[in-house]
């Protein structure tokens, strides 16, 4: 079905409340679910329902979103504009909600029930109504007084207290500093007031502590020592329970992973912590030893009612539920609705209604999960789910009403004024209802499988490796993407090309066969030669989005498919860590890409993805590895500056090739594709081979069309070694962004560049199916026999149309570079600038004056972003993906790209620095 173009309507007042802009009303969920009974079946989902459709367009099931779901609440929908809800609670009066935000306007908004609108919006920056000290805020949800006069909220440094005033509004901010201890600063997370209101006791997350602070004067009276990374916590008569998502701590013999500075007991093959633990402490006998209860893995949200206290294991997808009379576990809820897959669906918050509903939000299920509870010795039973918006993180009942509090709302719907949409204008939203009846909840049941594509048999696998057929006889009946997990695939060797941060319009935008938008292509067939002829000769894909919104999130999807909630929820300061390569915490419990593949006696090589650190040789730069890469390819010989790559993932470091580094600016793709190369050559490839060329991120030592330059030509020259090896014949290379938050696409932000490459390809065909990173991990997994990680990739229906079994052994020749990759070097090369096929020195010297000339108008502001730019951690050994803030970097490289002369889409002029509006996280403190 291909998508239709519908005319723009006048907006509903829904679509006004929200601010969504006319351009985009077709796109839209206009109005939620009702609490209409309807014989929808289980068994009737699966993603291939997404057919032609795109991200954020309404259909008559609701909106599609880059996770391949669809949502369509029960009840109605408050959209919250300021950006992603970290945490919300609501007001012991029940009249208002304190939902902490992040990745938009300020760090904290109050929403009256009532009136359902937000009623003020606090923090650091424009459009704020009370200024704060800053916009970093923890994991957990802000907690209000039992009196309802007083509101703390948890930062990277400590608290801010509020007073609470009529109506709900807040004022006089105080910060209540919490010191580092060493290098760990505090990420305070829950706090909890003592019933008179004069102590609150704080989870302290990056000192594996829990402290009492002084109310009235922030004073810390007390301090008891916890397991790993303390979260979620309650007070039961007078004893506090504490969930350590990392567990409790490595004793000898432990296989360990690091977590911001402590070494967290882990599985090494999934990379996984392997333990959860609830600290008891009691807080009338301060000298008294914390208790420890073991609960599943990852503990996140912790709920209390009268003596039973309920705790979310988030990766071990439980809840456990424990008597405080005798601090144990008195039994294990199951949260994994589907069959098919076990995990992935990711509890994350708790709530109990008067007649005795237990509500248990899934966050990665779109979804609240529903339990008849009578009592801890009583098991629960399940009645059903009740779909929500986007990734809900918080769930309340309140009156006759439930609230839940949803993370990305409805996407990346944001009202902005620029002429394309972008990753961080992410929503969230409150949702709320009536329960409804169990006969409702359980036909409400069906639509959640439906909108989450959860079908019966969507994983099959093969009999023993086979499916009724010997060896031979299968071999004869092999596919490119086989329908059974285990059947033989034509495909022998997979090759994953990870890139960064590029939309489908900065791309292809100039392609007229696709659903492009020429005024936003920033890096066309000039800039990406390569790009332009692998989608000619191999198929354009117009309708393929990244999951994420950066690439903290990215590089997840791509090798868990799924951003664990650790993430999600970390997204208010990514203080603790912000790409989890180096932090236990942000594996899921069933592993990864590299993990399952080893799993099913598949070879792995893994050249940078997933790397934590690399070490480089003294003097190394960025001019060096450039000369060094034209003598690798001259002559064959090694690298003269070798660099060693680091991983703390077992599995991962066992098939790390040497030499090839991780994310750093300063090394160029072309010299990366010879280390590559010469192992290619050497030693062959595995049956999965993943491969991180970062230089398209922008931000190095050249200039942005040069960096996107270099890594085009790289990407080319892989494919043509590849293609003209022995190996092509059964070969797919898959060459995708890790995110697309760097540019603007006037679909969606999430839509995305992306080639698949194979004798088995559909040459020169416009696919405009929907695909994404998820149906694409799934494709890989199909054809290399792996076996799905989580209920994501289980639902996903594998590209099987991006494949035909007539295969065309044409093999690809790199083509040339049309831009020069030395331009904007301060110094060039000892070997020389890079001079294009056509070129001469002369005219490319000419180039590389007119790409760093700046105006003279333009000259100081030029110069406020040069000073911005040396802070960003952009190249170099301590080079960080995305330290930047990413609305300043996409407008630095937009001035850079177009010399200085045109203002950012939506903007009216360039602006400096500290004149951008709009997104505060993730980013450097100075922004």
């Amino acid at each position: 079905m291909q998508v239709t173009r519908r005319k723009v309507q006048k907006a509903s007042a829904f679509e006004r409340s929200a601010g969504v802009t006319r351009h985009r009303l077709s796109k839209v969920a206009v109005v939620a679910v009702g609490l209409v009974v309807t014989g929808a079946g289980v068994g009737s989902a699966s993603t291939r329902q997404l057919g032609h459709e795109q991200v954020g367009q309404l259909t008559n099931k609701g909106e599609v979103i880059a996770s391949d779901q669809t949502i369509n609440p029960i009840g109605t929908r408050l959209v919250v504009n300021q950006g992603k809800i970290m945490g919300a609670t609501v007001s012991p009066d029940g009249t208002h909600v304190a939902a902490t935000v992040a990745d938009g306007t300020g760090s904290l908004v109050i929403i009256d029930l009532r009136s359902y609108q937000v009623e003020q919006v606090i923090g650091k920056g424009a459009n704020v109504n009370l200024a704060i000290s800053g916009n970093d805020v923890g994991q957990a949800s802000p907690t209000y007084s039992p009196d309802g006069k007083s509101l703390w909220i948890g930062r990277a440094n400590g608290y801010t207290k509020f007073t609470v005033g009529f109506g709900g509004i807040l004022s006089n901010p105080v910060d209540v500093a919490i010191p580092a201890s060493g290098s760990q600063q505090a990420l305070s997370a829950k706090a909890v007031f003592s019933a008179d209101s004069s102590t609150v006791y704080a989870a302290i997350n990056g000192q594996n502590r829990v402290v009492a602070i002084n109310a009235a004067t922030g004073a810390v009276t007390q301090s008891w020592t916890t397991g790993t990374a303390p979260r979620g916590m309650v007070l039961v008569g007078g004893k506090l329970y504490v969930s350590n998502e990392g567990g409790r701590a490595a004793v000898p013999g432990d296989t360990t992973i690091n977590s911001y500075g402590t070494q967290v007991p882990a599985n090494p093959a999934t990379g996984a912590s392997s333990t959860g633990t609830v600290s008891v402490i009691d807080t009338a006998n301060p000298s008294a030893t914390v208790g420890s209860i073991a609960v599943g893995t990852h503990p996140t949200a912790v709920y209390a009612s009268g003596d039973t206290v309920f705790v979310a294991n988030t990766t071990a997808n439980t809840v456990s539920v424990i008597d405080a009379k005798k601090d144990k576990v008195v039994q294990t809820i199951a949260t994994q609705p589907w069959p098919e897959a076990s995990v992935g669906y990711e509890p994350d918050a708790i709530a109990l209604t008067p007649d005795g509903h237990l509500l248990v939000s899934l966050g990665r299920a779109n979804a609240v999960a529903v339990y008849h509870f009578t009592s801890a010795a009583q098991p629960a039973s399940y009645l059903g789910l009740l779909p929500t918006d986007y990734f809900p993180a918080e769930v309340a009942s309140v009156g006759n009403q439930i609230v839940v509090a949803n993370t990305r709302g409805v996407d990346a719907l944001r009202p902005n004024v620029a002429a394309g949409h972008n990753t961080h204008d992410t929503t969230g939203s409150l949702t709320r209802f009536t329960l409804p009846t169990d006969q409702q909840i359980r036909a409400y049941t069906g639509k959640v499988f439906s909108y989450n594509g959860w079908t019966p048999g969507s994983v099959k696998y093969a009999a023993n490796g086979q499916d009724a057929q010997t060896a031979q006889d299968a071999a004869k009946h092999a596919v490119p993407v086989p329908a059974k997990i285990g059947d033989p695939s034509t495909i022998k060797h997979v090759f994953l090309i990870v890139k960064e941060n590029r939309t489908y319009d900065q791309v292809f935008g100039d392609l007229p066969q696709g659903n492009g938008d020429s005024t936003l292509t920033q890096y066309g067939e000039a800039v990406t030669p390569n790009e332009h002829a692998l989608a000619q000769q191999f198929g354009l894909y117009d309708n393929f989005y990244d999951t994420g919104t950066n690439s903290a999130e990215g590089h997840n999807w791509l090798m868990q498919a799924d951003d664990p909630e650790y993430t999600e929820s970390s997204a208010g300061e990514y203080t603790r860590s912000y790409d989890t390569e180096d932090d236990v915490l942000g594996h899921q419990e069933s592993g990864f890409i590299w993990s399952g593949a080893q799993a099913v006696g598949k070879s792995v090589k893994d050249y940078g993805e997933f790397q934590s650190q690399d070490i480089q040789p003294a003097g190394a730069s960025w001019q060096n590895y450039y000369c060094d890469a034209q003598t690798m390819a001259a002559t064959g010989a090694p690298s003269q500056y070798p660099i060693t790559a680091v991983s703390p993932i077992p599995s991962l470091s066992a098939v790390s090739v040497p030499g090839f580094p991780r994310f750093d600016l300063t090394v160029p793709d072309v010299y990366k594709t010879q280390v590559w190369k010469q192992d290619f050559e050497k030693n062959g490839p595995a049956a999965l081979n993943m491969l991180w060329l970062s230089n398209d991120h922008t931000g190095g030592p050249v200039t942005p069309a040069a960096g996107v330059a270099d890594n085009d030509l790289a990407v080319g020259q892989i494919v043509d070694t590849i293609s003209h090896s022995p190996y092509w014949k059964d070969s797919a290379i898959f060459v995708v962004e890790d995110d697309s938050q760097a540019g603007l696409d006037h679909v969606d932000g999430h839509r995305a560049p992306v080639e698949v490459i194979s004798p088995y390809a559909n040459h020169a065909a416009v696919d405009s199916h929907y695909y994404s990173q998820i149906t694409m991990v799934r494709t890989i997994e199909q054809i290399l026999g792996i076996h799905p990680m989580n209920q994501l990739d289980s639902a996903a229906t594998p590209m099987t149309t991006a494949f035909t079994s007539k295969p065309n052994f044409a093999p690809y020749t790199a083509v040339p570079n049309q831009t020069s990759l030395t331009l904007g070097l301060p110094q060039q090369p000892a070997c020389g600038p890079n001079v294009p096929a056509g070129q001469t020195t002369s005219s490319v010297a000419k180039a590389d004056t007119t790409a760093t000339a700046v105006p003279a108008a333009q000259a100081a502001v030029a110069a406020q972003w040069k000073s911005w730019a040396s802070r960003q951690h952009l190249t170099g050994p301590g080079a960080m993906p995305d330290f930047a803030n990413p609305v300043l970097m996409n407008r630095y490289t937009f001035y850079q790209t177009t010399g200085w002369t045109k203002a950012y889409p939506g903007d009216s002029k360039i602006l400096a620095p500290n004149d951008v509006p709009g997104a505060f996280l993730p980013g450097s403190a100075d922004n």
